[in-house]
């Protein structure tokens, strides 16, 4: 564990270091602040003391953020030739993985952090539903954990950022959009198993407030998949290059 933390902090500190940490929190915040305070659907339109809004903004903004955050995680590294270094020093592919996860999804709840006030001011303008909110953000985090570990498999499988950004987003609009639509012209059963790999349906249903298992299941299936192919993209690439 403390090795993964070891390469945790590095990540945050290149993200820092590089200004992608401060460039992301500062579009976050201009994106979702513009669509929840100022556009024609925002809080004040809506007329109730929620934040459905800015969740709805996050939902797809942070679809296209985390692409561009986790492109460079493995594919640079491998271009650069510094993640074999990474790979000599006692550290496995798993750790390594693990770290760089957990640096993108901390950057990620750091700027979610910073939207709080949101809170504070919705629940002055009216009775917020505080449980509704939670469960928001939670919905949040998990889809974020969930595009994370699909762009470092993205990432793991070149060593060039465009590539990996476009492979992510390909990946994502499988989840995002696609399984939803191609479910509405189902029927039955498939029609059914279709729109439940939706994330919009899950993430929808912890929005609401309701923490169900099935939910929670689905998102940890995405997490634990993505984190095992991309620890296994990596792992095959050493052993060829062994």
């Amino acid at each position: 564990m403390k090795t993964i933390w070891i390469i945790t902090k590095r990540e945050l500190n290149s993200f820092f270091d590089s200004l992608i940490a401060f460039i992301m929190i500062v579009l976050f915040l201009g994106f979702s602040g513009f669509f929840t305070w100022i556009s024609g659907a925002d809080i004040f339109m809506v007329g109730q003391a929620s934040l459905r809004s800015f969740f709805s903004i996050a939902y797809w903004t942070l679809f296209f953020f985390i692409p561009a955050l986790t492109m460079r995680l493995i594919a640079e590294e491998k271009k650069s030739g510094t993640i074999e270094m990474l790979l000599t020093k006692a550290v496995t592919d798993r750790q390594v993985i693990l770290g760089k996860f957990l640096a993108t999804l901390i950057l990620i709840i750091i700027a979610l952090c910073f939207t709080l006030p949101y809170v504070i001011t919705v629940a002055k303008l009216g009775n917020l539903d505080f449980g509704e909110t939670i469960c928001g953000y939670l919905a949040l985090i998990l889809m974020s954990a969930a595009y994370t570990s699909i762009g470092l498999f993205s990432s793991s499988m070149t060593n060039n950022q465009i590539v990996a950004f476009l492979s992510a987003l390909f990946i994502g609009l499988f989840f995002h959009i696609i399984f939803e639509v191609v479910a509405g012209g189902m029927k039955g059963i498939l029609g059914q198993v279709t729109n439940s790999l939706s994330v919009s349906v899950h993430f929808e249903s912890l929005a609401r407030g309701v923490v169900d298992s099935k939910d929670l299941i689905y998102f940890g299936s995405i997490i634990f998949s993505g984190l095992f192919f991309a620890e296994v993209s990596l792992s095959k690439r050493n052993a060829f290059n062994q």
